[in-house]
């Protein structure tokens, strides 16, 4: 049997951008892409903790250091400034689950990490 559990979560990455007129994903950083063994293209929980919203899209690698742009859909769910948790899952064996340990990180106002 396979349990979904938490693989990594970013608190309180906060908006600066939208861009309505693609096809949908959330942009992040590439350095952080990195540091936290996020696959471009990997689905991602996304929790508005300004309006409440929670909606599931995929991530693409930005460009710039500190963007978290909302694209598509997504773009009508969140403002610039809004703060997002972003949830990654992953599907594990029972077994695994005992030695599986997420990767939190909290984001400082400008997108870096600061911390857990």
């Amino acid at each position: 049997m396979y349990y979904k559990v938490l693989r990594v979560k970013i608190n309180r990455a906060k908006v600066t951008g939208k861009n309505l007129y693609y096809e949908g994903s959330v942009t992040l950083p590439s350095s952080l892409i990195r540091d936290l063994g996020i696959i471009p293209g990997e689905a991602v929980l996304c929790v508005n903790l300004n309006n409440g919203a929670r909606f599931e899209s995929y991530i693409i690698e930005g460009e710039k250091d500190g963007e978290v742009i909302l694209n598509g859909g997504a773009a009508r769910l969140g403002e610039i400034g809004d703060e997002l948790l972003l949830l990654f899952f992953s599907y594990l064996r029972e077994e695994e689950i005992k030695d599986h340990k997420p990767k939190i990180v909290r984001l400082d106002d400008r997108n870096r990490p600061c911390g857990r």
